[in-house]
């Protein structure tokens, strides 16, 4: 077992850019914004049954994913304790810390926005979304916490690949059901990205459970 390998600190840049420009365009009505609504009617006119898109969307409830990442972060603190890791809980609590972040900038960002709902949706304050952001830091976290657990690259190369698919799934569903525009998901992902880059760095620099 060795320091955790963190992810460059120069990919924040770019990231916290693309968060800047996604919510100065969700904020004015342009061309971006105008085609974002064009593609939401799109994805509300798939087939994928309404049923099936409600449960993809409810996969990014607080009630749902925030106890997929305490489980996880119960078992990795138990098996860094266990191998008698030093600052063997370091990563938990960066894992913890980004998902308390996700609220604390959400909801400002929401205010500041101030974006309306799709058709059938009352008042403003979607984006981003509350869902896909709980939903990619949730799922993300528990993926990076178990990730130096894994001794196959396969294995771990599957998990981030599930994870993926995962989040994605839980923003086409929240689109398909109207609770959202593409573009309150696509903002939650850049936001949600910059957490989870945070959380490597964290762990890269003050811990040491990572193999």
């Amino acid at each position: 077992m060795g320091p955790a390998q963190g992810p460059p600190v120069w990919a924040l840049g770019p990231l916290v850019l693309l968060l800047a420009l996604l919510t100065w365009q969700a904020a004015v009505d342009g061309p971006v914004r105008r085609a974002d609504e064009r593609l939401a009617g799109e994805v509300r006119g798939s087939r994928l049954p309404r049923g099936a898109a409600e449960f993809l969307a409810d996969l990014g409830n607080l009630a749902v994913a925030v106890p997929v990442l305490l489980a996880v972060v119960a078992y990795v603190s138990w098996r860094a304790r266990r191998t008698d890791l030093p600052r063997w809980w370091v990563p938990s609590l960066a894992a913890l810390t980004a998902m308390v972040a996700v609220p604390l900038l959400v909801v400002p960002l929401k205010e500041a926005v101030g974006r309306t709902g799709p058709p059938g949706m009352a008042g403003d304050g979607y984006y981003p979304s509350g869902h896909t952001a709980t939903a990619a830091v949730a799922y993300g976290a528990a993926v990076l916490l178990l990730l130096p657990w894994l001794n196959s690259r396969y294995r771990r190369r599957e998990l981030v690949i599930g994870c993926v698919v995962l989040v994605t799934a839980v923003s086409f569903g929240l689109v398909r059901r109207s609770y959202h525009w593409p573009l309150d998901v696509v903002g939650s992902w850049c936001l949600s990205l910059v957490l989870l880059q945070l959380m490597a760095l964290a762990v890269a620099r003050y811990g040491r459970g990572s193999a």
